[in-house]
């Protein structure tokens, strides 16, 4: 997938803005604040139908307005493809493909792929076990559709679950009895699925992230990522069993694939707490790169690589090796702090004002020799 042109209108800072597209490297540079990743949201909005950075649909339509409007153009396994959605602060969006309105909204799912870094990707390493479990999931979507059904349909078991432990009050009569014993069938069946498909796609990644992290971080170094459920030794039906009284005593369900966790390490040692800074962003970049290239062997197509102030989060020896390592495709990147010494762009776009422009490199100034 190739994009060649993007439009916004009343998105974030945005009143209305057109921009062309490289076909390899766009650098988008401008101060902070002005408007920047918006851009780069816009486009991941399109492949995802979600902001990265978590806000909701209100929070992208600009001030003042009722609706926002993205439209993308660009080329699809040989053939031209135009997504256009409409965001609407307070009702339903719309989402057109080649003028055509979807069915469904997951039908836009895998029209247009995306691998995003922003600067929050740190907590893949330093945060909670439900962002490591987000990037496995948001993987598997990305390398193909069905998985986005497979993760609702867990999503809807737990929830169902969870109100009829929560009602039960600690106890269980008959009726209540069967119906948990329902639910828990269902959670063993879609659970234990998106359980495995995890785990298989850890261990594509778990290779290729060791080989990306030696690139990023300047230097080889031993890098793990186990996959971590403390059912998985008895079994999720097992476990849950065994687990039925604590959960109606909590009225949650503490066991399944919604506590389950990725274990990083780094020479060995846990890279939550022990790893420097340093190593930590170069790990989180390295996953997501990883990610990009499984998603790329999977699908026969690399994604569009987002990359959010990318430099500000990595030292001058750790962007080079990310320059001369960036994979092959399509990349947008922004910075508020200009660019590396080693950077080519194909195209650099500075963005002021809600406007956005070609940079026009300046003459030389002693003239042709």
């Amino acid at each position: 997938m190739r994009l060649d042109r993007v439009w916004v209108t009343d998105l974030r800072s945005y009143e209305e803005a057109e921009v062309q597209l490289a076909a390899g490297l766009t650098a988008l540079l401008g101060d902070n604040g002005e408007g920047k990743t918006n851009l780069l949201e816009a486009v991941a909005w399109l492949a995802t139908m979600a902001s990265f950075r978590g806000a909701p649909t209100e929070a992208l339509v600009r001030r003042g307005a009722d609706r926002a409007v993205i439209r993308a153009e660009g080329e699809r396994e040989g053939r031209s493809i135009l997504i256009e959605a409409e965001l609407v602060a307070s009702g339903r969006n719309r989402v057109l493909v080649n003028r055509q309105p979807l069915k469904k909204a997951r039908d836009l799912l895998g029209v247009l792929r995306v691998t995003v870094f922003s600067p929050d990707d740190l907590e893949l390493i330093k945060g909670g076990p439900a962002e490591r479990r987000r990037y496995l999931d948001d993987a598997l979507v990305a390398s193909h559709p069905r998985y986005d059904a497979l993760r609702s349909e867990v999503d809807k078991v737990l929830k169902q679950r969870n109100a009829l432990l929560k009602g039960a009050g600690g106890r269980l009569d008959e009726n209540a009895g069967f119906t948990l014993d329902v639910w828990d069938a269902k959670l063993v069946e879609a659970g234990g699925a998106l359980a495995s498909a995890r785990r298989n796609l850890l261990a594509r990644l778990a290779p290729v992230l060791a080989e990306t992290y030696a690139a990023v971080a300047h230097g080889p170094a031993e890098v793990t990522a186990d996959y971590v459920a403390d059912w998985a030794e008895a079994g999720l039906a097992a476990a849950l069993g065994a687990a039925r009284h604590d959960d109606l005593r909590r009225g949650v369900s503490t066991v399944g694939p919604h506590r389950d966790d990725v274990e990083l390490r780094i020479s060995a040692m846990p890279a939550r707490t022990h790893a420097s800074q340093g190593e930590q962003r170069s790990l989180a970049l390295a996953l997501r790169l990883a990610a990009h290239r499984v998603i790329t062997e999977v699908t026969g197509s690399a994604p569009v690589l987002l990359l959010d102030d990318v430099f500000s989060e990595l030292d001058p020896d750790r962007s080079d090796a990310l320059l001369a390592n960036l994979p092959a495709g399509q990349t947008l990147l922004t910075s508020a702090s200009g660019l590396p010494p080693k950077a080519r762009p194909d195209l650099v776009l500075r963005v002021a004002d809600g406007r956005i422009a070609a940079d026009v490199p300046e003459p030389d100034a002693a003239g042709p020799s």
